[in-house]
């Protein structure tokens, strides 16, 4: 260990990181410990499910954030070509969840689920350290793209099965479930933003294998928490009827066939591209279908919630930049001060823990005063934002010199707009998908937001791949041109967006929106149409 007046600023903050990381476990020990069922007015299932998915955040977010430089470093992939496979593993990534929540809804139970996903999930991450000699020509790739392949399946078993259980700790009535999921929520951010600090530390300066044996120790350790913390969860997550030993094993089966599919899938992303295009048309076909069956309220909810979901490919597509081109701009063309670029992934997951209670709060006091924007209007703004980001940083970059290194500045000033763009995205648009939905299309919905998702992420390979060039290399004018393009593209699907805003709002019918809840909980649940804590992943 060097000597502490020779620390540059990547070792106080990788220090930093883990002095408030002891903090949370100091805490979370304290919680483990106590007799008491409760703490802080929760109970404690709800801090055993937030320091399981804290943990598994920190591996996600970790590998995330150098998973670029592998793949050109190591692996020599072209700039171009390694944007384009991370949009496809991405993608992935948000489609699986369908496969695994359904699994869970009908056999297996969500707390099963979530630890078959665990295990897969650190099994691939224990298959990333394996590096081999590198280049394309060394077989171990394929070690690499089994390791994504069980990341892909975990994460779609683990996503949204371990949140669904964060309500099943509580009643429908009960008035602590909004507290409860910012509480929760407050755990994926912090974990992605030390996962991404300490991993890219160690993986950028001690070497891969390195960060990415602590992004698999920490999902070891959610794994264990989840594993030991099971009594306090009081039989939430559990399967809704006895399942025969042979038919569980049998649905573990389907998920490892489903890792050998991904396997091979994500090594080819025209195929991945062709089934997005054709799987897209068929289901957005089917919400139209649907729709029609409906009465006229319900059904303009339905294109209300048709037209949201449209925007999803440029939003994300643009945001998800961030692990990818961003990524390699950051680490080639700013002056960074000796810091890892991974380390720069973390400012979104920081900002979202220090702005998303003050959106929240700022929509509630708008809301107040007739005020609030609605949910189209708050979809235009996040464009506007997010074309804004791309803008700050292409001007500030041409100010300072195409050949002089950007100031680090740019870089907080571009997340800081991507961000503030999240929170009046990703919230709002699960918000309002529940909301909005008939009951008996809820899930088919929400599937619907997440495929579409998914489907930004992919387009963000695809812009990333642009910003390579005609040869696959990144160059500092050629990915400034791609930003600035795709800026006034946001800017002005923004401007449209809210224009039209106030007949898509029409669509949705507030006025005569009903909720089968007791009457005075609508105060309590889902009043705000913006969620205090982003799910991305975030999320």
């Amino acid at each position: 260990m060097k000597d502490m007046s020779l620390w540059a600023e990547a070792d106080w903050i990788a220090a930093i990181a883990v002095v408030v990381l002891i903090v949370f476990l100091a805490i979370g020990s304290k919680i483990a410990v106590q007799k008491e069922p409760e703490f802080a007015g929760h109970p404690k299932g709800l801090y055993m499910l937030f320091f399981a998915e804290m943990w598994e955040r920190f591996s996600y977010y970790g590998m995330r954030a150098i998973l670029i430089f592998y793949l050109t470093q190591h692996w020599l992939f072209s700039d171009g070509k390694s944007n384009l496979i991370y949009g496809a593993y991405t993608s992935l990534v948000y489609i699986t969840p369908v496969l695994g929540g359904w699994l869970a809804d009908r056999y297996l139970g969500q707390r099963k689920a979530v630890l078959f996903g665990g295990l897969l999930l650190a099994a691939g991450h224990a298959l990333m350290a394996v590096e081999g000699t590198g280049g394309q020509s060394d077989p171990t790739i394929n070690v690499f793209w089994a390791a994504l392949a069980f990341i892909i399946v975990g994460s779609g078993f683990l996503k949204a099965n371990i949140s669904v259980m964060v309500g099943q700790l509580y009643s429908m009535t009960d008035v602590r479930r909004d507290g409860a999921y910012t509480i929760f929520y407050m755990g994926i951010n912090v974990g992605a933003a030390i996962g991404t600090i300490l991993v890219a530390y160690l993986g950028q300066t001690l070497g891969w294998g390195y960060g990415f044996g602590l992004a698999g120790i920490g999902m070891l350790a959610g794994l264990i928490v989840f594993v030991l913390g099971k009594s306090s969860l009081r039989g939430a997550g559990e399967a809704p009827i006895p399942l025969a030993k042979g038919k569980e094993y049998g649905l573990y089966g389907v998920g490892f066939a489903a890792v050998a599919v991904i396997w091979a899938l994500v090594q080819y992303q025209d195929v991945i591209q062709t089934l997005l295009a054709i799987s897209g048309v068929l289901l957005l076909g089917y919400v139209l279908f649907e729709s029609f069956k409906l009465e006229k309220e319900p059904r303009e909810r339905m294109f209300a919630i048709l037209f949201l979901i449209s925007l999803n490919p440029l939003f994300w597509g643009l945001f998800e930049q961030a692990g990818g081109s961003m990524n390699l701009f950051t680490d080639r063309f700013v002056d960074r001060a000796g810091v890892p670029a991974g380390i720069f992934q973390s400012i979104n997951p920081i900002y979202i823990i220090l702005l998303a209670p003050l959106f929240a709060g700022l929509w509630q006091w708008l809301g107040r005063r007739g005020k609030e924007p609605s949910a189209p209007a708050k979809f235009g703004l996040a464009l506007a934002q997010m074309g804004f980001a791309n803008l700050v940083l292409v001007w500030g970059a041409e100010a300072y010199g195409v050949v002089a290194m950007t100031p680090v500045i740019l870089v907080f000033a571009y997340y800081l707009f991507a961000t503030t763009a999240e929170l009046c995205l990703s919230p709002v648009g699960l918000s309002a998908m529940n909301r909005l939905a008939p009951k008996h299309l809820a899930s088919l919905i929400m599937g619907a937001w997440f495929y579409m998702t998914a489907v930004g992420n992919f387009v963000a390979g695809k812009i990333g791949e642009a910003t390579g060039g005609h040869d696959g290399e990144m160059t500092k004018q050629g990915l400034l041109d791609v930003y600035e393009l795709f800026g006034w593209i946001a800017i002005g699907a923004a401007v449209a967006v809210l224009l039209v805003s106030p007949l898509v709002k029409k669509w949705m019918h507030l006025d005569t929106l009903r909720d089968d809840k007791p009457i005075g909980l609508d105060k309590q649940e889902g009043a705000d149409e913006a969620y205090p804590i982003t799910t991305r992943p975030a999320e």
